[in-house]
């Protein structure tokens, strides 16, 4: 498909604001955007004709594939580039959030299943985790791997509709596969939503997409406790929502306004400003570069200088 956008040599303002038809990218931080985009950058537009995308996740590395979820339409795509997409699972329990485990195999979270699902390598599914302490979880959103294998979930009640609530609360959770102990390790969000780890790990950074509309910041202990809490940043155009670091690590979050990019002091550095708010976003393509934007009824893209602190 054609890029819809932008030359970044079309200098416009003083602060590095490019022009485009609804779309652009805009600094902050003029230092700080010059180390996020190539000079030459655009943003692109893969499709369009969705319901609700979501979960983004790159599979393979160089030789490899995007894939993401669309709530309402009960399936994940594929998208190998071009104009094309392919279902890659249908029906997928209105998935939601997508990542990789060690082993490079997709776990994901079904807002529908009311559970947290993994592929095996012959394609079938199995359920890793469905309920907490006897009840039914509420409706799994977001979910990232720790470099010892540990899956840590929010829980929000988005996805629900009219079936019981088992949960007291939307919690965040911590799962390993090896004891398959499943404990609650935050339970004051009122939303939790994307999350992600620092490159170190030290850090875990929740969204709060509820009233909130921000971004807290915790310390991982040796133990899997996590510590602290404090707001790292709160979102100025909507709320926060899917979430990556890169190597040096920036957080780059999905927004109101498309995508934003915080520096690890939490300063905001730039914006990817986008015609429909973003839902959640991910590094993938040949060298890991690229970043990929999910957005509504729409699947972005945009070159950057940077890679995810955890490439699998």
């Amino acid at each position: 498909m054609k890029p819809i956008l932008l030359a970044l040599s079309s200098l416009v303002t003083s602060t590095l604001t490019f022009s485009a038809q609804a779309q652009e990218l805009k600094a902050i931080d003029q230092k700080a955007f010059r180390e996020l985009f190539p000079p030459n950058a655009q943003i692109r537009t893969l499709g369009s004709d969705f319901s609700f995308t979501e979960g983004p996740a790159w599979i393979g590395g160089e030789n490899g594939y995007l894939i993401f979820s669309d709530i309402p339409a009960d399936k994940i795509y594929r998208w190998n580039g071009g104009a094309d997409f392919s279902i890659y699972r249908e029906p997928s329990q209105q998935s939601n959030g997508n990542n990789l485990d060690l082993q490079g195999r997709l776990v994901t979270a079904e807002h529908w299943g009311r559970k947290v699902s993994l592929a095996k390598r012959d394609g079938s599914l199995i359920t890793l985790i469905d309920s907490y302490q006897g009840k039914k979880l509420n409706s799994p959103n977001d979910v990232v791997v720790k470099s010892d294998g540990t899956l840590w979930f929010t829980d929000p009640d988005y996805g629900l509709g009219k079936r019981v609530k088992e949960q007291e609360g939307n919690f965040v959770y911590r799962y390993d596969p090896l004891t398959k102990e499943l404990a609650v390790v935050v339970d004051d969000f009122e939303k939790p939503n994307g999350l992600c780890f620092s490159p170190d790990e030290s850090k875990l950074y929740i969204a709060d997409s509820g009233s909130p509309k921000h971004i807290r910041v915790f310390s991982v202990e040796t133990d899997g406790r996590l510590s602290g809490g404090r707001v790292f940043a709160a979102l100025d155009q909507g709320g926060p929502d899917g979430m990556r670091c890169d190597e040096s690590g920036r957080l780059w979050t999905s927004s109101g306004d498309g995508a934003q990019v915080f520096s690890p002091q939490g300063k905001l550095l730039a914006r990817i400003l986008l015609p429909k708010g973003g839902a959640n976003l991910c590094f993938g393509g040949s060298d890991g570069r690229t970043l990929f934007i999910t957005a509504r009824n729409a699947v972005y893209s945009v070159e950057t200088k940077n890679r995810d602190a955890h490439r699998r």
